[in-house]
């Protein structure tokens, strides 16, 4: 390699690792123009935050969210977000709402329009039908005067946060500040009706949130592998193959007394088929809840090195309803 050459590598390496430090400048002055815009929304709320939320608990259908462009992306996920948490809500794309979709939004409907200039061309037909149907429009913009917030029964202003980029015409901080409203709106009105995780896990029954909030009657089984203290082992290790559980649980009058285990069986191999599972079982084995959290039998069964508990009904102690695997908890996800 030349003199000349090495010199040129040298350049070009130079010149990659300023356009690197440009790029990583750029990218933490936007994330920072975007978090003091931010701050700046949550100074700016007043009661219109509050109106709107009144408007849509007292809303007997849905809301109808809307918007254009980076708006209406927005408003996708507003509605989407609102909908897992307790408010049913819609997305109805503005253009398609000229061609027939004005349909979706009717009376005892609440409408949400996002527009950052609030002169969107594409809303003024469903602000139209807003008003002529009587139906409430809340209004997201950042002009007062604009046709969107002068028709609407609420408007909730954006306060006047210069764009992340340079030039000022890419929607961006606007953008975040529509989405972190829409998330403000949707837990402003999960909290204030007491939306539990229950309630969240039947808008969210697949993935890992699915999964964290299954409980142990979700999973359970119901076909039980249960013997009484007095059957001989024949029976015991016969049930124990049949069920496919690996464990028989041990019932004196109905009510869960003990276990047996492949442990079990391997401490009383000397003569084993002359007792019965009385003599056996492990007592008092440990049990969880049909209501509890699957991922708190999961970890009662790592706890203890097990492969099952025997779920009981907290209302008739002992009584066993169900049974569930570790198996069955890994399969769905919980972990």
């Amino acid at each position: 390699m030349t003199f000349s050459t090495i010199e040129k590598v040298t350049a070009d390496q130079q010149v990659a690792q300023l356009g690197a430090t440009d790029l990583l400048a750029a990218g933490r002055r936007v994330i920072r123009r975007e978090a003091e815009a931010l701050l700046i929304l949550a100074d700016h709320l007043g009661p219109s935050f509050a109106q709107a939320a009144d408007l849509i608990m007292a809303a007997q259908g849905r809301v109808i969210v809307s918007g254009m462009g980076k708006s209406g992306h927005v408003a996708r996920k507003i509605a989407a977000t609102l909908a897992s948490t307790g408010t049913p809500a819609h997305f109805v794309h503005p253009g398609e709402a000229s061609h027939g979709d004005l349909g979706m939004l009717t009376k005892g409907d609440v409408a949400l329009a996002l527009s950052n200039s609030g002169e969107t061309v594409e809303l003024a037909d469903i602000i139209a039908h807003t008003r002529r149907f009587g139906i409430p429009l809340i209004a997201v913009a950042s002009r007062a005067d604009s046709t969107l917030v002068r028709q609407a029964d609420v408007a909730i202003l954006l306060p006047d946060a210069p764009e992340a980029c340079e030039t000022g015409i890419v929607p961006t901080t606007s953008t975040t500040m529509m989405l972190a409203l829409g998330d403000a709106l949707a837990i402003a009105l999960m909290e204030h009706r007491a939306f539990t995780p229950e309630h969240f896990r039947l808008f969210h029954p697949g993935g890992k949130l699915g999964a964290k909030l299954l409980k142990v009657r979700d999973l359970m089984h119901s076909d039980l592998p249960l013997i009484d203290a007095a059957s001989p082992m024949t029976e015991a290790l016969l049930v124990i193959s049949q069920k496919g559980f690996g464990v028989v649980g041990v019932t004196e009058a109905g009510a869960l007394v003990g276990i047996i285990t492949d442990g079990d069986l391997r401490r009383h191999m000397d003569g084993l088929l002359l007792l019965d599972a009385g003599a056996v079982m492990t007592k008092a084995p440990r049990t969880v809840a049909p209501d509890a959290l699957a991922e708190v039998a999961l970890a009662a069964m790592n706890d203890r090195k097990i492969t099952c508990l025997f779920a009981v009904d907290p209302a008739k102690p002992l009584q066993p309803v169900g049974i569930v695997h570790i198996h069955d908890c890994l399969r769905a996800g919980v972990i």
